[in-house]
């Protein structure tokens, strides 16, 4: 079912309970932290990845960001998509899906790209998860999207997280990100209402159910 009418709703202590508890009973756990632009996705694998690794003692946990799988501006310029950056097709979604399954596969270690915000671009095979790392943090916007492609990563993950947060929030923590980045209001405004809102009302129109839902 798409929609996110009926969930459970935790904390990140007992997230982190039930992260681990699941770990047990798996060689790999995959945990799937989805929704829109600036929900706090990063912040909250950040986060459950310092609780986990602490708690354990050791470094079983990692986060793998979806942003790595960006298109580079040399290929969605040509295509007339530089401006939409940020959508579903501006990402190598089939990139990501095979990623998702080398993880889960669990055969070896397994390198992946990041994405360089600053910059505005991607670093290939800039961030590395260990044949032993116990959990894999994955966050993105389209994690748990239906939409072409990237439904095939449904049923992948061992536990799905999406991040429930109002659209004013959301506006205004882009706002706050472009401005912060050097851009004027009127740049930031139009890059946010032409841009991020509708690929954040896209996010939450297309999310499957998850396990758990998050409030902000």
């Amino acid at each position: 079912d798409v929609g996110q009418s009926q969930f459970e709703t935790v904390n990140t202590d007992r997230l982190v309970i039930r992260i681990l508890d699941q770990a047990r009973r798996v060689d790999r756990l995959l945990v799937a932290i989805a929704g829109p632009p600036a929900s706090g996705k990063s912040t909250l694998a950040e986060l459950l990845a310092e609780d986990l690794n602490t708690g354990a003692g050791d470094n079983i946990a990692c986060v793998v960001p979806m942003d790595g799988f960006h298109f580079d501006n040399s290929i969605l310029e040509p295509g007339g998509l530089l401006h939409r950056k940020g959508a579903p097709e501006t990402f190598d979604a089939q990139g990501f899906v095979d990623l998702v399954l080398r993880l889960k596969s669990n055969q070896s270690s397994v390198k992946y790209p990041l994405f360089d915000r600053k910059g505005d671009r991607v670093l290939l095979d800039a961030g590395l998860v260990q044949r032993q790392t116990r959990i894999v943090l994955l966050e993105g916007n389209y994690l748990l999207a239906d939409l072409p492609v990237w439904k095939q990563l449904h049923g992948l993950f061992d536990l799905t997280v999406f991040l429930d947060v109002p659209l004013a929030l959301v506006r205004q923590r882009l706002m706050n990100r472009w401005l912060n980045a050097g851009m004027d209001e009127i740049v930031a405004t139009s890059r946010v209402t032409g841009n991020d809102l509708p690929n954040a009302e896209l996010v939450l129109q297309t999310a499957f159910k998850s396990d758990v839902v998050m409030h902000s």
